[in-house]
């Protein structure tokens, strides 16, 4: 059996850590290169890096705080936002990342996956995929769908078919977020996490709505999660990464203990 896996996320807005609840009401909330470092060093076991306004405003990704980060960490490192094309990706991946997110340009353009995973490999390419729950209809019968720009636009697309499709173009692992679990800390959307971890082959990380350890737990088994990453969890100071280590390994899971 493969550990399971503890991740954070820094959402970066104007060089700043952020957080939001369901993607609104976003506040700026300290320093990302020392926040990464603190991780890091108490145990994390991979970190991301969201820059959440470059899809939203069109414009590139800030690769130079990517850079600070990246020089802070010695642990997987993957970055998402705005990267719309190989060439973005390279430079990401040039600056210090392991792993490139793609989430809005590869809805747009589903090419963009096979055209990642054929110049830097599956093991590099993750589909981040922002879902929202809705009556389910004829286009979208899962009852979730993908909304891209940050949870701004709506696709009318349903996100276990696009997990599907992800995995056929090439992704080599899928963040689920839920926008409806997002920030508010009282547990992941198990049903979401578990529709899709059972629908594809590649690891499936949940994402949004972390609050405690046990969410995790839950995540990690109801929802059958490969990994589940944290936030707020961390952000605000509630709980250390050893902390929930010790949690969920005393719970009988198989984590990566520093």
């Amino acid at each position: 059996m493969l550990s399971k896996r503890i991740l954070s996320c820094l959402d970066v807005r104007d060089g700043k850590l952020a957080k939001s609840v369901k993607f609104v009401n976003t506040r700026d909330i300290g320093d990302p290169v020392v926040q990464a470092r603190r991780y890091y060093e108490d145990g994390l076991d991979e970190l991301v890096f969201y820059d959440i306004t470059a899809s939203s405003d069109k414009r590139a990704i800030m690769i130079e705080v990517v850079g600070q980060v990246a020089a802070q960490v010695f642990i997987p490192f993957s970055v998402g936002g705005g990267l719309r094309t190989v060439a973005d990706c390279s430079r990401v991946l040039l600056a210090g990342a392991e792993k490139i997110h793609l989430n809005s340009a590869a809805v747009r353009r589903p090419e963009l996956i096979a055209e990642a995973a054929h110049a830097f490999g599956a093991q590099a390419v993750v589909l981040s995929m922002d879902v929202l729950r809705v009556a389910p209809t004829q286009t979208i019968p899962s009852g979730y769908e993908i909304v891209i720009n940050g949870g701004r636009t709506p696709m009318g697309q349903d996100a276990v078919a696009w997990a599907r499709r992800g995995v056929d173009l090439g992704a080599g692992e899928l963040v689920v977020n839920s926008i409806d679990a997002d920030g508010t800390r009282e547990g992941y959307e198990l049903t979401l996490t578990r529709t899709i971890a059972e629908a594809v082959s590649i690891p499936v990380i949940a994402s949004g709505g972390g609050g405690t350890p046990e969410h995790l737990y839950q995540v990690l088994t109801e929802g059958k999660a490969d990994a589940a990453l944290v936030a707020s969890m961390l952000h605000y100071g509630e709980y250390t990464v050893r902390e929930i280590k010790e949690y969920l390994a005393g719970r009988g899971l198989k984590i990566r203990m520093a």
